[in-house]
């Protein structure tokens, strides 16, 4: 209960900079009262006292602090009114009356900026439950392989936007998905919802990965909306396959293959596939793709946030030649350093989402 009452009532914590400017015109204003009370009966500085509850709002969360800090300054008003008895009575009630009124404004300020911040909250809290519900955590290993998977939003205080991704243990192996839907905002996590809803349901029964996709291509189509579409990669990996990962890819960037010696391969398919929700303009559009997947080896899925990523220079972020390069083998570590590198790269802005799946071939 303390603690909570602390949280609410404490101060912003402020940069060091702006704690020094406090704290100058705090000096400020005390040598101005201390001059004032010297100085003699003919001149008065009480209009600066203005400036008290403004320098305590700063930071503050509470509306008591300017308020609190206006009933000391109108105290310092009436106390250089009695020192200063030959200045007009009028420059001290104007004083004071600027003072009530620096006092009430600042407060109104706060309690709006409180009121927004209670709304940021729940905000906040709605966006983590959308998140949880829809881009669960994944377990750190399944069947044999290791599992990493990391997401970055591009704007700061975004929880979740169109990328998407998930991984289900099925009879038919572990089966993995990683997507971007086309757009922003409310909508791309509509169609993100409902892509993986179907997903989840589909990966489980449909024995084949193409019908998987097909499946998923279907959920976009029945919404009727002709512009919207998502690019996705679809993997399974069985015991059944001998060493080997089956890969439907639908119009997304070819997913990459870091060998167990270090060489990387890029995994592009042979006949290009359109996005989910333009099969039917290709026909039979979604063909399977078997690729060698030997104990040591990862594979990395991401999204087009990461490969279409600039520098300053408008070079595109290389993912092949960084994957070479970062030698860890734990999937884990590999993505904290490739997510890194990729801020690095940008300059530490991030203009699109970014979703990035390492899946690592372990011996059972």
């Amino acid at each position: 209960m303390v603690a909570a009452w602390y949280e609410r009532h404490r101060w912003v914590e402020l940069p060091l900079g702006v704690k020094f400017l406090l704290g100058l015109g705090c000096l400020m204003i005390a040598a101005c009262v201390a001059v004032d009370l010297v100085s003699g009966p003919d001149s008065t500085l009480s209009p600066v006292l203005i400036s008290v509850p403004v320098l305590a709002a700063v930071g503050a969360r509470r509306v008591w602090a300017p308020l609190a800090a206006g009933v000391l300054a109108i105290v310092l008003v009436f106390v250089l009114a009695r020192a200063n008895p030959s200045v007009p009575t009028v420059i001290h009630v104007s004083s004071a009356g600027c003072v009530v009124l620096a006092a009430a404004v600042t407060s109104g300020v706060i309690a709006l900026m409180h009121r927004e911040e209670q709304a940021a909250a729940r905000l906040h809290n709605i966006t983590e439950a959308v998140q949880r519900a829809l881009l669960r955590p994944l377990p750190p290993r399944v069947g044999r392989l290791q599992v990493a998977v990391r997401y970055a939003a591009a704007e700061p205080d975004a929880r979740i936007g169109g990328d998407l991704y998930d991984l289900l243990d099925t009879k038919f192996g572990v089966r993995v998905l990683l997507g971007d839907v086309r757009g922003k905002g409310f909508e791309a996590v509509e169609v993100a919802a409902d892509i993986l809803g179907v997903f989840r349901d589909v990966a489980r029964t449909e024995p084949g990965l193409e019908s998987v996709a097909t499946r998923l291509d279907g959920a976009i189509t029945r919404r009727g909306r002709s512009e919207e579409f998502a690019t996705a990669i679809l993997v399974t990996t069985a015991p059944e396959e001998n060493h080997a990962a089956v890969i439907v890819n639908c119009g997304h960037p070819p997913p990459l293959l870091r060998h167990r010696e270090g060489t990387v391969t890029e995994l592009s398919a042979e006949v290009a596939a359109p996005p989910l929700g333009l099969c039917e303009l290709a026909g039979d559009c979604y063909r399977l793709q078997k690729v060698p997947f030997q104990p040591g080896d990862l594979l990395l899925l991401y999204t087009d946030g990461t490969s279409e990523a600039r520098n300053r220079q408008g070079r595109f972020y290389p993912v092949a030649e960084r994957l070479r390069s970062i030698g860890e083998s734990d999937p884990d570590a590999l993505l904290d350093r490739l997510l890194d590198d990729l801020r690095s790269w940008t300059g530490g802005r991030i203009r699109d989402d970014v979703a990035l799946m390492a899946l690592r071939c372990m011996r059972w």
